[in-house]
């Protein structure tokens, strides 16, 4: 039996996937097409509704609780709260539960909160008003009702309620003009195009007549991707197919502009939209700090069942004697004598496991969940990373990755856009290897700007001239800038001069607005696009008309862009422009070597260069294309394939006539900022598509490449010089050798790589060998490992994010950082452990897809140095305290077991037990978190080298957890051994109660653990205090408040008769321990014995081993102004032979080579301590080029 029609059914109906098909029919309308067309199969799709929350009102509660038990931690405690309540253990069930539900409820009223919001946002958005064509007429609804195949009128600065096919517009050329700055950022106009078989229904009544069927594929999450055709059924004629594409595509959330109003069908609806697609989370990234929490919390689980089991043994092992059996008032039953001694022991062991289940710090997770989410606000009320220009400020897109942000040691940058500011200024033209330069001075004279000058020959013949005009013509057709001529667009008035309204260009593209205004000011002005006619004015001040017949849009594998137009002579022209490895291999004819050195030049001096050709096509080769491209363009499945192969087919044979230069400047503070990062010890890496030469130069330009770098090259024109095998390992050698050579105080020499999408392509490429010389992905990691930058340039998006992924999984497993602005940077930056979006003007993709977004690059030095370094400092402390602080908590309660036979017997009271995580020391550690700052924010900009302090986990290493493990240790035997020894003397008073003779206090079991719990609750408390650096009244407040709380909540617990309280075993004992006076004296002098290592260890660490950021705490303390810059980060190395003093002058602290510094960074940092030594305010005199000029 065939269960395919059944599969299919479950998978459509019930699984809700609509992939059992590659495409889906719309009937527009919902108009059945006419008899002749295939049969009519209807299909369910689903409606308008959006819908981003999470819960809904009858699921919140199993599916959230489903959620949190997922986590270990409160499995965990979920099972000791069972335990609890199924044998009978020593303590309440009340102190694990009432913990677990405090943790439990917070978080989920966070997140039922932050739900709610989002069903709020929902509501508004499907509720909205829709203007829906019906039978002929309009009616409005609500924007939910919507399905697929409605026809709907939105009006001007309206937005779109679903993804729509245009149909017409008010428009006379079907035309209309989109806004798409909620979807991706481009605040510019695009341009939409109705099939111009629709555009002329342009009433209701119209449209109600309209027979047609769209056939497209299945939706899918891509913006600037669509493929599909309509169908127009006309009476006794075959259906007339058109294709359809990204350009008849309206999405949702797009608004539209300058446009009175357009008619639409809706193809996408809800949850099938591409925007609603973009919902979905990206994979979830985890810190590396959050990795050793995991890690230090199985090792304290080991300790638990240690711990556990120890107890376990010794007390069977000491009952084994009939005389130190279980007294009788511990109520045992024959029953309970008689079970199996295995079945007892486990119970026992259950016991222990809960009576210690203390040392898990469950609100750990609560509390590091919260300082996260608040601590994330910092960046995003940061006043320094709000950019006046754009009008925005620093984004967090996720919290869990703030503390990574201190850790990173690789910085992967694209260049245009990021490093650049991607305003383009167009330079000169080469034309057959004559330059053109606008506003060019000749003869001491400026000429005009309609003025186009030859620096060679200014008397071109008529060839030249020939191949001038059609240079000039390509680069006023070959692109897609749009012409703006209205007075006022958006209410904003532009294109205004002298009185008079004048064209303004916009696009997508910085490169081509700048190339059609740099013909502009040579003479050839681009007019408009009118009735499918592109419109130029000539040097003559004529005006000459092309038909536009079709575009071949630019991509980034061809990396060329052309269009076909049809002169008024009726000749038919093909125009090309593109990165000059796509033009060239094309080129059949022209001065290709002249323009090739003139390319080159200009790649050297910085310039962005693309080269133009054209072609012309005889009627029958414009029918062939014709006919390639209508098929490519109504394919439903592989459109891009097709049309990759008719581009391929139809762009060959070119004349090359010349070469475009434009120019986009460094941004404001790049090179600060990559100087900053380098001097904070990490490596920074530029990825770019662009020549090698152009991204050369950003690289010097941007002190990335200094002029002392010996530049190593892995490229494809190396590598055809040389085999792969033989590059590689030359150069191997020559770090390698350096490296050896640094060992023996001869200076470092700094080395830079560039290596090409090529040539990376054949060192990740999978070797049929084993090992051996196949082996090129180590020699080629070891290389970079030993350069102070790479340059990565002629980088495919997919070879960016292998870039990344390689060094992530290199043996030292660095953390990773991406930052990029365009949509060809997503890729490494959702790779990378930490990715950044600048909201530059490549549209807003790489910033929805990264995990923080900021507004310029040189925000980046403050988020890492500042924000990162502030982050990991505070969470550090905050996991290593909280285990802490459950050591000394817990420990004592083990110790206690010694000396109470075994018996399970706690030494704290269930209120204690319950509140010490909850309100008695929670508090004061999560505001430290959140408010620390152990150095001002001036010195951690102007000394970089302070974030290696941090850097590689240095805080959460296991040496310093096992010391906080150690002080744990140590001070609760200090609480337990000291409260015992203190108190040892008792005798028994006429009235049967024990007091201590030397003290002449009560003293019992309730009175001990109190004293233990008091000293343990002040000496966490104080140990928090001596560890803060930066004090405010809110620090005063919490932390002896909290301290108070506690005095004051155990004054009340045990001076009042509680009636829900069975017993009251607390009743009057803090106050009777308070009124002796040796109680006193012994709490203080316990506190100060166990905080008296921890802060001799301090002072021994910075009298002997300083770091650098104690260094600058105690230049701070001496009173030296924070505008001097920091003491170096360590001891002179050896002395150095002959070592460079390129930059002495600087006075900061050189870049390392293999963990020491060169030459020239010793040079420079004996010049700063000789400097500083005679005159600790020299530096307060001289100017600081990299200082910071926020008003800091």
């Amino acid at each position: 039996m065939d269960f395919s029609v059944l599969r299919n059914l479950i998978s459509r109906y019930c699984a809700g996937e609509e992939y059992w098909v590659d495409s889906r029919t719309v009937y527009i309308g919902h108009k059945e097409p006419p008899p002749a067309a295939e049969a009519y199969i209807p299909q369910r799709y689903p409606d308008n509704r959006i819908v981003s929350s999470k819960y809904t009102l009858w699921n919140f509660i199993p599916k959230n609780l489903f959620e949190q038990f997922r986590r270990i931690a409160n499995f965990y405690f979920l099972l000791i709260f069972l335990v609890q309540l199924i044998i009978d253990t020593p303590t309440s069930p009340v102190t694990s539960g009432l913990p677990l539900f405090f943790v439990i409820t917070v978080t989920a009223i966070k997140q039922g909160y932050e739900d709610w919001l989002r069903h709020k946002a929902d509501c508004s958005i499907n509720e909205c008003p829709v203007d829906m064509v019906q039978q002929g007429t309009v009616v409005r609804t609500q924007s939910s009702k919507l399905r697929v195949g409605d026809v709907v009128m939105v009006r001007e600065d309206e937005t779109f309620p679903c993804d729509l096919i245009l149909l017409s517009s008010s428009r006379g050329d079907g035309t209309c003009y989109v806004t798409t700055t909620s979807l991706d950022g481009e605040s510019s106009h695009k341009t939409y195009y109705a099939v111009p078989d629709t555009m002329a229904f342009k009433t209701e009544q119209e449209l109600d007549s309209l027979h047609a069927t769209i056939e497209c594929e299945q939706p899918q999450p891509d913006l600037y991707k669509f493929v599909g055709r309509i169908n127009i059924y006309k009476e006794r004629e075959d259906p007339i197919a058109r294709p359809l594409g990204a350009e008849n595509l309206l999405l949702r959330g797009a608004t539209l502009k300058n446009t009175g109003h357009i008619y639409a069908v809706a193809i996408y609806t809800g949850m099938d939209t591409k925007m609603a697609l973009n919902y979905q989370s990206k994979s979830q990234k985890r810190s590396a700090v959050e990795k050793s929490m995991n890690a230090f919390l199985i090792v304290y689980l080991c300790i638990l069942i240690s711990k556990a089991v120890i107890n376990t043994v010794l007390k069977y092992a000491w009952q084994w004697s009939a005389d130190h059996d279980e007294p009788w008032y511990n109520h045992r039953t024959e029953i309970d004598r008689e079970r199996h001694v295995v079945i007892r022991a486990f119970t026992d062991f259950l016991a222990f496991m809960v009576l210690f289940n203390y040392i898990i710090p469950v609100s750990m997770y609560v509390t590091v969940e919260m300082q996260k989410f608040l601590g994330s606000y910092f960046i995003v009320w940061d006043k320094d990373m709000y950019d006046e220009e754009l009008g925005v400020g620093a984004q967090v897109n996720t919290s869990d990755l703030n503390e990574e942000l201190g850790q990173v040691e690789y910085v992967f940058t694209d260049k245009t856009g990021t490093l650049t500011e991607n305003n383009m200024e167009f330079i000169e033209c080469c034309v057959d290897g004559h330059v053109y330069i606008p506003h060019a001075i000749c003869n001491g004279q400026i000429l005009s700007a309609a003025s186009s000058i030859d620096m060679i020959d200014s008397s071109p013949g008529g060839y030249r001239r020939e191949h001038e005009d059609l240079f000039f013509r390509a680069l006023c057709l070959c692109h897609t800038v749009q012409v703006k001529e209205e007075e006022t667009v958006d209410s904003i008035k532009r294109g205004i001069h002298l009185g008079k309204p004048t064209s303004f260009y916009i696009s997508s593209s910085p490169d081509e607005v700048a190339l059609v205004e740099g013909m502009k000011r040579l003479g050839y002005t681009y007019l408009r696009l009118k009735d499918s006619h592109m419109e130029i004015l000539n040097k003559d001040d004529e005006i000459e008309r092309f038909e536009l017949l079709h575009v071949l849009n630019f991509d980034s594998v061809r990396r060329r862009m052309s269009v076909i137009v049809k002169s008024s002579s009726g000749e038919y022209l093909l125009f090309c422009k593109g990165a000059d490895t796509s033009i060239f291999p094309r080129v059949v004819s022209g001065k290709v070597e002249q323009v090739r050195a003139r390319v080159e030049q200009n790649a050297v001096e910085g310039l962005r260069t693309l080269c133009v050709a054209y072609r012309s096509l005889s009627p029958a080769e414009y029918e062939e294309a014709c006919h390639q491209l209508s098929d490519a363009k109504l394919a439903l499945k592989d459109r891009e394939q097709w049309l990759a192969q008719a581009y391929d087919l139809i762009e060959r044979d070119f004349t090359l006539l010349g070469a475009t230069a434009v120019e986009d400047r460094l941004q404001e503070k790049a090179a600060d900022t990559i100087e900053s990062l380098q001097k904070a010890g990490m490596k920074v890496w530029v990825l770019t598509g662009d020549k090698m030469e152009t991204a050369a130069a950003t690289c010097y330009a941007s002190k990335l490449f200094r002029r002392s770098t010996q530049i190593l090259e892995l490229t494809k024109k190396r590598t055809e010089e040389q085999s792969l095998h033989d590059v590689l390992f030359d150069l191997s050698r020559t770090v390698l050798r350096q490296r050896s050579l640094s060992g023996l105080s001869v200076e470092c020499q700094d080395y830079g790589l560039i290596i090409d999408g090529a040539t990376l392509s054949a060192v990740l490429k999978p070797s049929p060998e084993s090992s051996g010389s196949g082996n090129y992905r180590e020699i080629f990691l070891e290389i970079s490992r030993n350069c102070s930058a790479v340059l990565c340039c002629r980088m495919a998006p997919l070879q960016k994010a292998q870039i990344v992924k390689l060094i992530k999984a290199s043996k030292e497993h660095p953390i990773t950082l991406a930052i990029g602005d365009g949509a060809n940077d997503v890729s490494m930056i959702l790779e990378a452990h930490v990715g950044i979006g600048i909201m530059g003007k490549e549209g807003r993709q790489a910033a929805r897809n990264s995990d923080y977004a900021i507004p310029k690059f040189k925000h980046l030095k403050k988020m890492l140095l500042v924000h990162g370094h502030f982050y990991y400092i505070r969470i550090a402390e905050l996991v290593q305290y909280f285990f802490y602080k459950n050591v000394c908590f817990i420990f004592p309660q083990f110790l206690y077991q010694f000396f109470c036979g075994f018996s399970q017997q706690p030494l704290y009271d269930t209120a204690y037990l319950t509140l010490y995580n909850i309100s008695f020391t929670s508090l004061p550690i999560l505001l430290y978190s959140l408010i620390e700052k152990h150095i001002s924010i001036e010195m951690l900009k102007r000394d970089p080298t302070l974030y290696r302090d941090v850097a590689k986990n240095a805080l959460l290493r296991w040496p310093v957890f096992l010391y906080w493990t150690c002080l744990g240790l140590f001070n609760a035997c200090i609480f337990f051994f000291g409260a015992y020894f203190l108190f040892d003397n008792t005798t028994f008073t006429s009235n049967g109660q024990l007091m201590t003779t030397n003290t002449q206090m009560m003293f019992g079991n309730w009175t001990f653990g109190t004293l233990v719990f008091t000293v343990l609750v002040f000496t966490v408390t104080l140990k928090l205090a001596l560890d803060t650096h930066h004090w405010t009244w809110i620090n005063h407040f919490v932390i002896w408040g909290s301290l108070l709380f506690y005095v004051i909540f155990s004054l009340l617990w045990g001076g009042i008769i509680w009636p829900f309280l069975n017993y009251q075993r607390m009743y009057y004992v803090f106050m009777q321990m308070l009124s002796s006076g040796p109680a006193w004296l012994g709490i203080i002098l316990l506190i100060t014995i166990s905080l008296l290592p921890d802060v001799v260890k301090k002072v021994l660490c910075r009298t002997l081993w300083p770091t650098a950021t104690e260094r600058a705490q105690r230049v701070r303390a001496d009173g030296v102004h924070e505008g001097s810059v920091s003491p170096a980060t360590g001891p002179d190395p050896s002395p150095v032979a002959g070592g460079g003093g390129s930059e002495s002058d600087m006075l900061c602290p050189a870049r390392t080579c293999e963990g020491e510094r060169g030459g020239e960074g010793v040079r420079a940092a004996r010049t700063y301590d000789s400097m500083m030594s005679h005159n600790p305010n020299y530096l307060l005199s001289q100017p600081l080029d990299h200082a910071p000029s926020d008003g800091h």
